[in-house]
């Protein structure tokens, strides 16, 4: 109290300290021992604050040792915490509910990268798990809440060994080696069937399913793992998902989706054109169909009569002719617009027999493009130049309650729309999103073609090659590698603990079965018992877990060697 209200010069604090499990040794003593040291204090705050505050300017904060290590390890194991519920095929859900005073809109998840995607975070270490999740979805689609739940879980162990007085290098170079022998068992266990249709086509369905097992369509998985791949054998290895259009429509119920051969479209014919046309020739366009009417901006015109209006506005409907003409003159019979058609243009491609398609938005023109093989246009002055879509028919078909545009035999040959239906706008949004992570790693798998067994098979076989590894490994470094098997034997853990089992008593079972050779057994999770993964069907992409091995274990490390954390303020503008 007395260097409180003292001037500002240093002051030493004798102090006493008994301290049992210290890290930095100017705030603590030895282990378990009692003694003495020696604190400077100027206002409370240690020298080395400070030296570095004076040389910084406002707004610039810094957490150094213990406290930037703390706080990067609470923020990226809440994180983890938080979404390890929905990890499983027995997972939980959560619901995401906007506060914006102008939306408020709900949304109900377990898709661990929205979730995660959905959060609005302060904590540095708790954004690069963030970023690794959404990594993950980008390049194999499946595995998000795996690689946050490891993550996580490999921080809760380096945290015990920070506090043994491991160094963090030693830490990390233990994981090094102990990630290394894991990816060459996880390399050892995969099976690759490519080489028999029959046999891959089993593979992908068995992937689908699994996949599929932990979402909202879990009770449909065997059907819709069925859509989704014909819909991706249908691609025949080009792997371009804009070939494959998922569209939902409210009603019916979720079984009621179904693989439509072709490409539908969500928009409507113009008034009294052909509602079907065959062998169909389609120009793709984004120009504007709307200058019949007046439009002049930033001037101002000054007229004597409204004869010399309708003079203007004739004008402009000889324009909007003459450039109807030339669209006609293509040879096309079918036009698709990015941008809206006017009555006028509308009644001139109704009087010459083409169907046109207006509001076509821009991902559906570009999707049209890449199925029909045609381009889009914006100028009309050379025909020769302009390479038009083909597709077999364009009719115009009814879903549920509504019409929608089907263009069948496409010229890409692999152009399909999966219809979803389902009882609420919700569901149908948790449907797709569970349809989009089936199809991505089904992609995936066709590059990769390399499968592995599920259900906590291949984590518990990558800890048992790091535990046969730590034995003939000296020095601190064998902690390290020891951390990283008990690290990923928790994911089978926390699998079997959402589905309300005796975590413990499975995990045990599962390794004493690993240890007698069964190497492909796994969590039955419907049985709450261990079982045999190949009989059970129970497959995972071999990319996706690789993923999961290598992303999880390098953020972890970064975070790991983080020993500053520096908040700087945004310079301020001059003048303001």
């Amino acid at each position: 109290s007395a260097c409180r209200h003292a001037r500002p010069t240093p002051s030493i604090l004798f102090r006493r300290v008994v301290s049992s499990s210290p890290v930095d040794v100017d705030r603590r003593c030895a282990a378990g021992t009692t003694g003495y040291i020696f604190t400077f204090f100027v206002f409370g705050q240690p020298p080395q604050v400070i030296m570095e505050a004076a040389f910084m300017d406002s707004g610039t904060t810094v957490d150094k040792g213990e406290n930037a290590r703390l706080s990067s390890f609470v923020g990226a194991i809440a994180i983890a915490d938080l979404v390890k519920t929905t990890l499983g095929p027995k997972g939980m859900d959560k619901i995401l509910q906007r506060i914006s005073e102008h939306d408020q809109s709900v949304s109900v998840t377990n898709d661990g990268a929205t979730i995660l995607k959905s959060i609005n975070l302060d904590n540095a270490a708790a954004k690069v798990l963030v970023d690794i999740a959404r990594v993950q979805d980008d390049e194999v689609g499946d595995g998000t809440t795996s690689v946050a739940v490891l993550c996580g879980e490999l921080l809760r162990e380096a945290e015990d060994l920070i506090n043994q007085r491991i160094h963090p290098q030693t830490i990390a170079e233990g994981w090094r080696l102990a990630r290394k022998a894991a990816r060459e068992a996880l390399e050892a266990s995969a099976v690759d069937n490519s080489g028999d249709d029959a046999k891959f086509r089993d593979d992908l369905h068995r992937i689908a399913r699994t996949t599929l097992s932990s979402k909202l369509v879990t009770y449909e998985k065997d059907y819709f793992a069925n859509l989704a791949v014909d819909a991706v054998m249908r691609l025949r290895g080009s792997n371009n998902l804009d070939h494959i259009q998922v569209l939902k429509k409210p009603g019916g119920h979720l079984r009621d989706s179904y693989l439509e051969e072709g490409f539908l479209l969500d928009k409507k014919i113009g008034v009294g054109q052909p509602k079907r046309i065959e062998n169909a020739k389609i120009l793709l366009a984004n120009t504007s169909m709307d200058t019949d009417k007046i439009k002049i901006y930033g001037s101002r015109v000054r007229v004597d009569s409204l004869n010399k209006v309708a003079e203007i506005e004739e004008a402009e409907k000889a324009r909007m002719r003459q450039k109807c003409e030339k669209i006609i003159s293509h040879g096309c019979n079918v036009f698709i617009n990015r941008q809206l058609i006017y009555n006028l243009p509308e009644s001139i491609f109704t009087e010459r027999g083409v169907m046109a398609i207006e509001h076509a938005d821009f991902d559906g023109i570009e999707r049209l493009a890449a199925v029909t093989g045609g381009e889009v246009v914006s100028t009309f002055d050379r025909p020769d130049l302009v390479t038009m879509g083909e597709c077999d028919v364009v009719e115009e078909v009814m879903i549920g309650e509504d019409k929608v545009i089907r263009l069948g035999g496409c010229k890409s040959g692999q152009a399909c729309s999966i219809v979803l239906r389902g009882a609420s706008s919700h569901v149908l949004d948790e449907a797709e999103r569970s349809l989009h992570d089936a199809l991505c790693i089904l992609t995936a798998t066709v590059k990769e073609p390399r499968i592995i067994c599920g259900g906590g098979c291949t984590e518990v076989l990558m800890a048992q090659a790091i535990d046969r590894q730590v034995e003939s490994t000296p020095g601190k470094k064998a902690l390290a590698m020891a951390s990283f098997a008990r690290a990923l034997r928790q994911l089978p853990a926390i699998v079997a603990d959402n589905g309300g089992y005796d975590s413990a008593e499975l995990v045990t079972q599962l390794r004493a079965a690993h240890a007698s050779g069964k190497n492909t057994y796994g969590l039955d999770m419907y049985n709450g018992t261990i079982g045999d993964m190949n009989e059970l069907g129970v497959a995972e992409s071999f990319k996706s877990k690789l993923c999961v091995l290598m992303s999880a274990s390098e953020a972890a490390e970064m975070i790991l060697r983080v020993d500053d954390i520096i908040k700087c303020a945004p310079r301020a503008r001059e003048g303001y």
